[in-house]
């Protein structure tokens, strides 16, 4: 799983994978349904993006769909407003790494450990 530090990144890293996985098919005939995203909190309150295209709406991705046909593929052509798909997102789903590389939608509140970490997290 690769993280990164802006959408926009994350978007261009999910847009290069996608063809790397399908070589017949060039960026200009690309034909994507389906564009997942995930929002991580990192423990030292980084914010993190991850996000991939699927060639058919409904595939199982590592991600949560976020949009499919022609709003997914105007994503992967570059032709979106970051700041609309960070709208988007619904907060609920974002995801707090926990301990190193493992990640909860919430801290478990019955130890110190996780009382601290909800402690933090609240505070931004």
């Amino acid at each position: 799983m690769t993280m990164y530090a802006t959408l926009e990144e994350a978007i261009d890293a999910a847009r290069e994978e996608f063809l790397a996985n399908n070589p017949s098919v060039n960026e200009e005939d690309a034909n994507v349904q389906q564009f997942n995203i995930q929002k991580y909190v990192m423990q030292d309150g980084d914010i993190m993006w991850q996000a991939e295209f699927l060639a058919d709406e409904g595939d199982d991705g590592e991600c949560l769909p976020l949009l499919s046909g022609e709003a997914a593929q105007s994503v992967f052509d570059g032709e979106f407003d970051e700041i609309e798909l960070r709208q988007e997102w619904q907060e609920e789903n974002t995801l707090h790494e926990w301990d190193e590389g493992e990640f909860q939608l919430e801290p478990p509140l019955d130890t110190e450990e996780g009382q601290a970490a909800a402690d933090e997290w609240d505070e931004r």
